[in-house]
């Protein structure tokens, strides 16, 4: 039996309230009935005894205390799903935009989808080649990792996210499949993601989900959570391998914190809500290889950190969860090289496990550590330069400095449609190792320098 409630109790920016309601659930779906005849959907984000709080995905905008009708559906938020929708673009709420007419679903799902009991979880292995020589070589990302990245405002993070969707494969599987989800972007920014799809000829194997800056705050919340929804269908019942990137998780953050204040709770750090962690966590989490399932899920959240501030709740809160991150660096952009990326403050956790013989070579996980040492070095040579001046350097530390330019114009710096396999970006590092003194390689062994280096002995 279908219950319809008539009029509403309070209306609160994107919150109505309802009295009198029995049986409710959290979470449930609820239809909306206007004076006009129009109808709008919603959520119940609280319930108080028999007074509920819905959440109004259109706006509560035009409704009506006295006449509105409100149903509960029975059912939670859920997500139309089949092997069509790759190849598709939705809204933040999984609803077709892209003109070729709705989806056929073979089954729907809940889009909180269910927690992975940690016991069929699979450790990952083996790596996904981005094409980008700093990603590969010195934080590479393993297949069902969580690995976020970093960024600041006005740094070429959109960019970063485009070549790695356009280039990223794994070397022993062609069933490959991207979930893209863009959150609160503007207008340009979400032609910019789907031209470049169209261009590169990549959207046969993408599925995009865009809330635009406009659209609802409420969107903005269950943009990810569709997405990962998405992603999860195509990993472990389609068995793809699944490649998800979210961007950018300060945008729904900050959905998070304005609902969270609209519902009138008390606020934690920086007045974000003291459940942001845990409500990351929900979508973190969300990553993983299952026992039984060909398939895997890797995540890559990108975020820009509010005054490039990396101790700010939503890159201190992420970096708690995921396996490493990935650091967009100002002074390296503000140089012109793309990209960006930080090469000290990154890392990959799980890297270790991923690389070396039988995966990428057997030199790979030597020189990653060579080069991060060498290039920490060099950032000693350069603080050393500003108090004594270049000239009055050591042979030594000149060497150290001449190398820092070499490794940071041509390791670092490639272009947007530049895509190196491992093999030429390993060499590349050799090449560069090879400008050091053979006795300064202390991070390598004598069988692997025989092997690979391509200088002299000083």
């Amino acid at each position: 039996m279908i219950i319809e409630h008539i009029g509403l109790s309070q209306i609160n920016g994107s919150l109505i309230v309802l009295d009198g309601i029995k049986d409710a659930s959290y979470d449930e779906m609820v239809e909306l009935k206007l004076e006009d005849g129009s109808s709008r959907t919603g959520r119940i984000v609280q319930i108080e005894g028999e007074k509920v709080v819905i959440q109004v995905f259109e706006g509560t905008k035009g409704l009506s205390l006295v006449n509105t009708r409100t149903r509960m559906t029975g059912h939670p938020i859920e997500l139309a799903l089949s092997p069509e929708i790759v190849g598709r673009v939705f809204d933040g709420l999984g609803r077709p935009i892209d003109g070729l007419g709705e989806i056929y679903p073979t089954e729907k799902r809940d889009v909180n989808s269910s927690p992975i009991n940690p016991v069929s979880r699979v450790y990952p292995r083996n790596y996904i080649n981005t094409g980008i020589s700093s990603i590969d070589a010195l934080m590479t990302l393993i297949r069902g990792q969580k690995l976020p990245i970093f960024s600041g405002s006005g740094m070429k993070h959109n960019e970063l996210a485009v070549q790695i969707v356009r280039q990223a494969s794994i070397s022993d599987s062609e069933d490959f499949a991207i979930v893209f989800a863009a959150m609160g972007v503007k207008n340009d920014v979400a032609n910019y993601f789907r031209t470049s799809f169209e261009k590169a000829n990549v959207m046969h194997k993408v599925v995009m989900f865009l809330n635009l800056s406009n659209d609802p705050i409420v969107e903005r919340i269950i943009t990810p959570r569709c997405a990962l929804t998405a992603a999860e269908y195509l990993a472990f019942t389609l068995e793809k391998n699944v490649l998800v990137i979210l961007t950018d998780m300060t945008s729904y953050a900050e959905a998070v914190r304005e609902f969270s204040s609209s519902k009138g709770e008390i606020p934690a750090r920086k007045g974000f809500p003291g459940y942001l962690y845990s409500d990351f966590a929900s979508l973190y989490e969300r990553a993983g290889i299952i026992e039984g399932s060909k398939g895997s899920l890797t995540q890559i959240p990108i975020l820009t950190m509010p005054n490039d501030d990396i101790t700010h709740p939503i890159p201190d809160l992420t970096g708690y969860i995921t396996e490493g991150q990935i650091v967009l660096d100002r002074e390296l952009d503000s140089k012109g090289i793309y990209p960006p990326i930080g090469i000290l403050p990154s890392l990959s956790r799980l890297m270790k496990d991923g690389i070396g013989e039988g995966f990428t070579r057997e030199d790979h996980s030597t020189l990653a550590n060579q080069l991060f040492s060498s290039y920490a070095k060099v950032q000693d040579a350069k603080s050393l330069a500003s108090v004594i001046g270049e000239d009055e350097l050591s042979a030594s530390d000149k060497r150290l400095l001449q190398f820092g330019k070499d490794f940071e114009a041509r390791f670092i710096t490639q272009s947007q449609y530049e895509n190196r396999t491992i093999e030429k970006t390993l060499d590349l590092g050799w090449d560069l190792l090879s400008e050091l003194p053979r006795e300064e390689l202390d991070r390598v062994d004598d069988k692997t320098i025989e092997k690979y280096y391509k200088g002299q002995s000083k």
